[in-house]
This record gives structure tokens, C-alpha cells and sequence, in this order.
């Protein structure tokens, strides 16, 4: 399904999103993340060893709700599917994202030892509220 100029917006500008993932047991697992997009994807990042990243290996299905920090009446509510999980690029990712969101050239939180990956979604749905 192909993002709206809007949903594009919202992932391009400088709102955080929630990611929801399932549990093994079937309970939803809810984060807030820096969110990005290639105009037809979301795509955050995260590390691995992370609850995140070992749910969407065993359940690829996701939901994203991003809202408009300047307007939080507006948003975008997408469920989908993790199409991509890779390590190449990743530590690249989250210093863009840390310019993005923090206006520093490297990410500050790094752990020693951390391995950084690029998650990629393809929404199958999308819900909007507030649209321009």
C-alpha cells in the first residue's frame, strides 16, 4: 500500500511513533522510536538483543501510529509487515536519525558491544486523523 503525502510527512518530520510487535504469547509490546521513511516503507532502528527485534523475527506483523508533535490531533495509524532486518548500514542509520531528532552528528546512547539494526515495514493499512 502506498504511503500518502501525509503519512509521509509525518515519518519524515521530527514525531516519534510507537511500535507495536507480539509477544509469544500473543500480548502486544509497544516502544517509542525515531521513525524514518524511503517514501514507501517506515523504517526505524533498533539494537539487537532488544524484545523488538526477537518478536519480529518469530511474528513480522507490526503497527506504527505516528503523530504530529506540533499537532498532536494529527496521525498516522499503519499495521504491516516487517520485510527487512539487517545490521548493514545500521550504524549509519542512527546518527541520522540522532541528527534528526537531537541535531547531534552521532548517536549519544551507543552501549559497548551494541550491534544496531534497520527494520523495514511495508504498511498494509493505513488510518489517518487530522489530515491537512
Amino acid at each position: 500500500m502506498a504511503l500518502s503525502d501525509f503519512a509521509r510527512k509525518l515519518l519524515e518530520g521530527k514525531n516519534f511513533a510507537t511500535i507495536a510487535t507480539l509477544m509469544a504469547d500473543g500480548a502486544p509490546q509497544a516502544s517509542i522510536v525515531w521513525v524514518d521513511t524511503d517514501g514507501t516503507h517506515v523504517i526505524f532502528n533498533t539494537a539487537e538483543g532488544r524484545t523488538k527485534p526477537k518478536n519480529m523475527r518469530r511474528d513480522a506483523r507490526v503497527s506504527v501510529a505516528v503523530f504530529n508533535m506540533e499537532q498532536p490531533y494529527q496521525s498516522a495509524i499503519m499495521q504491516g509487515r516487517v520485510t527487512e532486518m539487517t545490521n548493514e548500514g545500521a550504524d549509519a542509520h542512527i546518527n541520522k536519525m540522532a541528527k534528526k531528532y537531537m541535531g547531534v552528528d552521532e548517536y549519544p546512547y551507543r552501549q559497548p558491544g551494541e550491534k544496531r539494526v534497520i527494520v523495514t515495514i511495508l504498511p498494509e493499512s493505513v488510518n489517518l486523523m487530522g489530515e491537512e
